[in-house]
Protein backbone atom coordinates (compact mmCIF):
# COMPACT_ATOMS: atom_id res chain seq x y z
CA UNK A 1 0.00 0.00 0.00
CA UNK A 2 1.23 3.52 -0.77
CA UNK A 3 2.47 5.52 2.18
CA UNK A 4 0.03 8.11 3.52
CA UNK A 5 1.53 11.06 5.38
CA UNK A 6 0.16 11.84 8.83
CA UNK A 7 -1.56 14.98 7.59
CA UNK A 8 -3.47 13.22 4.77
CA UNK A 9 -7.29 13.05 5.00
CA UNK A 10 -9.47 10.90 2.75
CA UNK A 11 -12.49 13.18 2.82
CA UNK A 12 -10.86 16.62 2.81
CA UNK A 13 -8.56 18.81 0.71
CA UNK A 14 -6.04 21.19 2.23
CA UNK A 15 -6.19 24.71 0.76
CA UNK A 16 -3.79 27.57 1.36
CA UNK A 17 -4.89 31.07 0.30
CA UNK A 18 -1.70 32.74 1.45
CA UNK A 19 -1.02 36.02 -0.37
CA UNK A 20 2.69 35.41 -1.05
CA UNK A 21 4.77 32.59 -2.52
CA UNK A 22 8.25 34.08 -2.30
CA UNK A 23 8.20 35.42 -5.87
CA UNK A 24 7.22 38.90 -7.07
CA UNK A 25 5.35 39.77 -10.27
CA UNK A 26 8.65 39.89 -12.20
CA UNK A 27 9.60 36.37 -11.17
CA UNK A 28 12.27 37.60 -8.78
CA UNK A 29 12.59 36.72 -5.11
CA UNK A 30 10.10 38.53 -2.90
CA UNK A 31 11.71 39.83 0.27
CA UNK A 32 10.05 40.92 3.50
CA UNK A 33 10.14 44.71 3.87
CA UNK A 34 10.94 46.17 7.28
CA UNK A 35 7.96 48.46 8.09
CA UNK A 36 10.14 50.78 10.17
CA UNK A 37 12.94 51.35 7.67
CA UNK A 38 11.04 50.70 4.45
CA UNK A 39 13.96 48.56 3.27
CA UNK A 40 14.08 44.95 2.10
CA UNK A 41 15.36 42.36 4.56
CA UNK A 42 17.12 39.11 3.66
CA UNK A 43 14.00 37.10 4.60
CA UNK A 44 11.92 35.65 1.75
CA UNK A 45 8.20 36.47 1.98
CA UNK A 46 6.67 33.04 1.39
CA UNK A 47 3.49 32.53 3.41
CA UNK A 48 2.48 29.41 1.47
CA UNK A 49 5.68 27.72 2.60
CA UNK A 50 4.80 28.62 6.19
CA UNK A 51 1.32 27.09 5.71
CA UNK A 52 2.78 23.85 4.37
CA UNK A 53 5.34 23.62 7.20
CA UNK A 54 2.57 24.13 9.76
CA UNK A 55 0.58 21.31 8.16
CA UNK A 56 3.42 18.80 7.68
CA UNK A 57 5.31 19.40 10.90
CA UNK A 58 2.48 20.18 13.32
CA UNK A 59 -0.73 18.99 11.57
CA UNK A 60 -2.07 22.53 11.99
CA UNK A 61 -3.79 25.09 9.82
CA UNK A 62 -2.96 28.78 9.91
CA UNK A 63 -4.90 31.99 9.42
CA UNK A 64 -4.38 31.55 5.67
CA UNK A 65 -5.20 27.84 5.29
CA UNK A 66 -8.10 25.46 5.93
CA UNK A 67 -9.61 22.07 5.05
CA UNK A 68 -12.39 21.70 2.45
CA UNK A 69 -14.80 18.74 2.35
CA UNK A 70 -14.37 16.62 -0.78
CA UNK A 71 -17.56 16.65 -2.85
CA UNK A 72 -18.99 19.81 -1.27
CA UNK A 73 -20.33 22.48 -3.67
CA UNK A 74 -17.47 24.81 -2.78
CA UNK A 75 -14.88 22.11 -3.61
CA UNK A 76 -15.66 22.75 -7.28
CA UNK A 77 -13.78 26.04 -6.90
CA UNK A 78 -10.55 24.58 -5.54
CA UNK A 79 -8.63 26.19 -8.40
CA UNK A 80 -9.27 29.59 -6.75
CA UNK A 81 -7.80 29.35 -3.22
CA UNK A 82 -8.69 32.94 -2.36
CA UNK A 83 -12.38 32.01 -2.41
CA UNK A 84 -11.88 29.95 0.75
CA UNK A 85 -10.43 32.81 2.78
CA UNK A 86 -13.01 33.19 5.55
CA UNK A 87 -11.31 36.01 7.42
CA UNK A 88 -13.58 38.67 5.97
CA UNK A 89 -16.65 36.59 6.85
CA UNK A 90 -15.41 36.18 10.43
CA UNK A 91 -14.72 39.92 10.64
CA UNK A 92 -18.29 40.60 9.55
CA UNK A 93 -19.66 38.22 12.18
CA UNK A 94 -17.62 40.00 14.86
CA UNK A 95 -19.02 43.33 13.68
CA UNK A 96 -22.59 42.04 13.87
CA UNK A 97 -22.03 40.88 17.46
CA UNK A 98 -20.91 44.34 18.59
CA UNK A 99 -23.27 46.53 20.69
CA UNK A 100 -23.55 49.00 17.81
CA UNK A 101 -25.49 46.42 15.78
CA UNK A 102 -27.84 45.19 18.47
CA UNK A 103 -31.22 44.46 16.89
CA UNK A 104 -29.78 44.16 13.38
CA UNK A 105 -29.93 41.03 11.25
CA UNK A 106 -27.81 40.25 8.21
CA UNK A 107 -28.67 39.16 4.69
CA UNK A 108 -26.72 38.49 1.53
CA UNK A 109 -27.24 40.68 -1.52
CA UNK A 110 -28.75 37.64 -3.22
CA UNK A 111 -31.25 37.10 -0.40
CA UNK A 112 -32.25 40.77 -0.51
CA UNK A 113 -32.71 40.67 -4.28
CA UNK A 114 -34.75 37.47 -4.26
CA UNK A 115 -36.99 38.78 -1.45
CA UNK A 116 -37.68 41.97 -3.38
CA UNK A 117 -35.90 44.19 -0.85
CA UNK A 118 -33.30 45.18 -3.44
CA UNK A 119 -33.73 45.79 -7.15
CA UNK A 120 -30.76 44.91 -9.33
CA UNK A 121 -29.71 45.26 -12.93
CA UNK A 122 -26.58 45.42 -15.02
CA UNK A 123 -25.15 48.01 -17.36
CA UNK A 124 -26.56 48.69 -20.79
CA UNK A 125 -23.63 47.76 -23.01
CA UNK A 126 -20.40 49.03 -24.47
CA UNK A 127 -20.70 51.17 -27.61
CA UNK A 128 -17.56 51.14 -29.71
CA UNK A 129 -15.37 54.22 -29.96
CA UNK A 130 -16.69 55.27 -33.38
CA UNK A 131 -20.17 55.79 -31.87
CA UNK A 132 -18.93 58.25 -29.22
CA UNK A 133 -19.83 61.43 -31.07
CA UNK A 134 -23.05 62.57 -29.38
CA UNK A 135 -24.38 64.09 -26.16
CA UNK A 136 -25.30 61.14 -23.89
CA UNK A 137 -22.44 60.22 -21.52
CA UNK A 138 -21.02 56.70 -21.74
CA UNK A 139 -19.79 55.54 -18.32
CA UNK A 140 -16.87 53.09 -18.14
CA UNK A 141 -15.71 51.22 -15.04
CA UNK A 142 -12.79 53.65 -14.71
CA UNK A 143 -15.30 56.52 -14.30
CA UNK A 144 -16.56 55.09 -10.99
CA UNK A 145 -14.31 56.62 -8.35
CA UNK A 146 -14.52 57.84 -4.74
CA UNK A 147 -18.28 57.44 -4.44
CA UNK A 148 -18.99 59.48 -7.57
CA UNK A 149 -19.68 58.86 -11.25
CA UNK A 150 -17.18 61.02 -13.10
CA UNK A 151 -18.54 61.86 -16.54
CA UNK A 152 -15.91 62.08 -19.28
CA UNK A 153 -17.13 64.60 -21.90
CA UNK A 154 -15.03 62.86 -24.58
CA UNK A 155 -17.08 59.65 -24.15
CA UNK A 156 -20.59 60.53 -25.31
CA UNK A 157 -22.91 58.86 -27.80
CA UNK A 158 -25.87 60.11 -29.90
CA UNK A 159 -29.39 59.76 -28.50
CA UNK A 160 -30.31 57.13 -31.07
CA UNK A 161 -27.33 54.97 -30.01
CA UNK A 162 -28.13 55.45 -26.33
CA UNK A 163 -31.75 54.43 -26.89
CA UNK A 164 -30.61 51.33 -28.72
CA UNK A 165 -28.55 50.28 -25.69
CA UNK A 166 -31.33 51.32 -23.29
CA UNK A 167 -33.88 49.36 -25.38
CA UNK A 168 -36.20 52.35 -25.08
CA UNK A 169 -36.35 56.09 -24.53
CA UNK A 170 -35.08 55.99 -20.93
CA UNK A 171 -32.04 54.46 -19.26
CA UNK A 172 -33.97 52.85 -16.40
CA UNK A 173 -31.68 54.56 -13.88
CA UNK A 174 -32.87 56.69 -10.98
CA UNK A 175 -31.18 59.36 -8.90
CA UNK A 176 -29.04 57.85 -6.13
CA UNK A 177 -28.91 54.35 -7.61
CA UNK A 178 -25.76 52.52 -6.50
CA UNK A 179 -23.34 51.22 -9.11
CA UNK A 180 -20.11 49.25 -8.88
CA UNK A 181 -17.84 47.53 -11.39
CA UNK A 182 -18.17 43.74 -11.37
CA UNK A 183 -15.62 42.96 -14.07
CA UNK A 184 -12.36 44.23 -15.57
CA UNK A 185 -11.59 46.65 -12.77
CA UNK A 186 -9.58 47.02 -9.59
CA UNK A 187 -12.60 48.96 -8.25
CA UNK A 188 -14.89 45.94 -7.96
CA UNK A 189 -17.01 46.41 -4.83
CA UNK A 190 -16.46 50.17 -4.64
CA UNK A 191 -19.84 51.85 -5.00
CA UNK A 192 -20.81 55.24 -6.36
CA UNK A 193 -24.16 57.01 -6.58
CA UNK A 194 -25.91 58.18 -9.71
CA UNK A 195 -26.51 61.86 -8.93
CA UNK A 196 -29.66 63.69 -10.07
CA UNK A 197 -29.08 64.75 -13.65
CA UNK A 198 -26.92 61.71 -14.41
CA UNK A 199 -29.80 59.32 -15.08
CA UNK A 200 -29.52 59.66 -18.87
CA UNK A 201 -26.23 57.84 -19.27
CA UNK A 202 -25.18 54.62 -20.94
CA UNK A 203 -23.50 52.34 -18.41
CA UNK A 204 -20.94 49.82 -19.58
CA UNK A 205 -22.30 46.30 -19.26
CA UNK A 206 -19.62 45.42 -16.71
CA UNK A 207 -21.34 47.15 -13.77
CA UNK A 208 -23.97 46.20 -11.20
CA UNK A 209 -26.81 48.58 -10.32
CA UNK A 210 -28.55 48.26 -6.94
CA UNK A 211 -31.56 50.14 -5.57
CA UNK A 212 -33.55 49.82 -2.35
CA UNK A 213 -37.12 48.86 -3.25
CA UNK A 214 -40.22 50.56 -1.91
CA UNK A 215 -40.71 47.92 0.81
CA UNK A 216 -37.11 47.96 2.04
CA UNK A 217 -36.51 49.08 5.66
CA UNK A 218 -33.83 51.45 4.35
CA UNK A 219 -33.03 53.77 1.44
CA UNK A 220 -30.11 54.02 -0.96
CA UNK A 221 -28.09 56.19 1.41
CA UNK A 222 -28.22 53.45 4.04
CA UNK A 223 -27.36 50.90 1.36
CA UNK A 224 -24.23 52.88 0.49
CA UNK A 225 -23.41 53.22 4.19
CA UNK A 226 -23.64 49.43 4.56
CA UNK A 227 -21.66 48.67 1.40
CA UNK A 228 -18.79 50.89 2.52
CA UNK A 229 -18.37 49.25 5.93
CA UNK A 230 -14.87 47.74 6.03
CA UNK A 231 -16.26 44.37 7.11
CA UNK A 232 -18.51 44.37 4.03
CA UNK A 233 -15.99 45.81 1.56
CA UNK A 234 -13.40 43.15 2.46
CA UNK A 235 -15.80 40.38 1.50
CA UNK A 236 -15.44 41.32 -2.16
CA UNK A 237 -11.78 40.26 -2.17
CA UNK A 238 -12.64 36.57 -1.90
CA UNK A 239 -15.15 36.52 -4.78
CA UNK A 240 -13.01 38.25 -7.42
CA UNK A 241 -11.70 35.61 -9.82
CA UNK A 242 -9.43 36.13 -12.82
CA UNK A 243 -11.13 35.43 -16.15
CA UNK A 244 -8.25 35.19 -18.62
CA UNK A 245 -6.47 38.42 -17.65
CA UNK A 246 -9.48 40.28 -16.25
CA UNK A 247 -11.08 40.42 -12.82
CA UNK A 248 -14.62 39.07 -12.64
CA UNK A 249 -17.18 38.27 -9.92
CA UNK A 250 -19.92 36.64 -12.00
CA UNK A 251 -22.99 36.28 -9.77
CA UNK A 252 -20.87 35.76 -6.69
CA UNK A 253 -21.70 39.32 -5.63
CA UNK A 254 -24.91 37.74 -4.30
CA UNK A 255 -22.80 36.17 -1.52
CA UNK A 256 -21.85 39.56 -0.01
CA UNK A 257 -23.51 39.92 3.39
CA UNK A 258 -24.64 43.28 4.80
CA UNK A 259 -26.35 44.40 8.02
CA UNK A 260 -30.12 44.91 7.85
CA UNK A 261 -31.51 47.54 10.26
CA UNK A 262 -34.44 46.83 12.60
CA UNK A 263 -36.33 49.89 11.36
CA UNK A 264 -36.29 52.70 8.82
CA UNK A 265 -35.68 55.17 11.64
CA UNK A 266 -32.52 53.32 12.68
CA UNK A 267 -31.38 53.12 9.06
CA UNK A 268 -31.86 56.86 8.53
CA UNK A 269 -30.10 57.66 11.78
CA UNK A 270 -26.91 55.68 11.12
CA UNK A 271 -26.66 56.80 7.49
CA UNK A 272 -27.37 60.48 8.21
CA UNK A 273 -23.84 61.64 7.34
CA UNK A 274 -24.04 59.94 3.92
CA UNK A 275 -27.44 61.49 3.20
CA UNK A 276 -26.30 64.94 4.25
CA UNK A 277 -23.12 64.72 2.19
CA UNK A 278 -24.78 63.69 -1.07
CA UNK A 279 -27.78 66.00 -0.72
CA UNK A 280 -25.46 68.83 0.26
CA UNK A 281 -23.20 68.07 -2.69
CA UNK A 282 -26.19 68.14 -5.00
CA UNK A 283 -27.32 71.53 -3.64
CA UNK A 284 -23.85 72.99 -4.32
CA UNK A 285 -23.83 71.35 -7.72
CA UNK A 286 -27.22 72.83 -8.65
CA UNK A 287 -26.08 76.29 -7.55
CA UNK A 288 -22.92 75.95 -9.63
CA UNK A 289 -24.80 74.77 -12.72
CA UNK A 290 -27.26 77.65 -12.36
CA UNK A 291 -24.33 80.06 -12.32
CA UNK A 292 -22.77 78.46 -15.39
CA UNK A 293 -26.08 78.59 -17.26
CA UNK A 294 -26.50 82.27 -16.40
CA UNK A 295 -22.98 83.26 -17.40
CA UNK A 296 -22.86 81.25 -20.65
CA UNK A 297 -19.11 81.74 -20.96
CA UNK A 298 -17.69 78.59 -19.38
CA UNK A 299 -17.35 75.06 -20.73
CA UNK A 300 -17.74 72.49 -17.95
CA UNK A 301 -19.74 69.37 -18.75
CA UNK A 302 -21.26 67.90 -15.60
CA UNK A 303 -24.63 66.32 -16.40
CA UNK A 304 -27.42 66.04 -18.94
CA UNK A 305 -30.02 67.63 -16.67
CA UNK A 306 -30.39 69.53 -13.41
CA UNK A 307 -32.70 68.36 -10.61
CA UNK A 308 -34.01 70.64 -7.88
CA UNK A 309 -32.98 70.01 -4.30
CA UNK A 310 -36.65 70.00 -3.29
CA UNK A 311 -37.26 67.02 -5.57
CA UNK A 312 -34.24 65.21 -4.13
CA UNK A 313 -35.41 65.64 -0.54
CA UNK A 314 -38.92 64.46 -1.43
CA UNK A 315 -37.53 61.36 -3.10
CA UNK A 316 -35.44 60.53 -0.04
CA UNK A 317 -38.41 60.49 2.34
CA UNK A 318 -39.92 57.10 3.23
CA UNK A 319 -43.01 56.20 1.27
CA UNK A 320 -46.36 56.61 3.04
CA UNK A 321 -49.79 55.24 2.23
Amino acid sequence: MPHKPAWFREDKVFVSYAPTVGINKDGEELFVVDPETGLRTSEIDDQIKADVIALVDNLETTDTSRWIDVGSPESQLLAVPNYFDERSIRDFQVLMESPEFEGYTSKTIGELIHSGTLESSHGHGSPSADFRTGHVPYIKVSDIRAGQVNINPTNRVPDVVAERFWKGKESGLKAFDLITPIRTSKNIGEFALIMPGQERVVLTKEVLVLRASGNAPFDNFYLLWAMTLKAVRRQWDRIVFMQTNREDVGKRYEEIRIPVPPSREEADNCSKAFRNYYLGTQKLRDDFLSYLAGEDKHYIFMASAVASVEEIVDDSEPATD
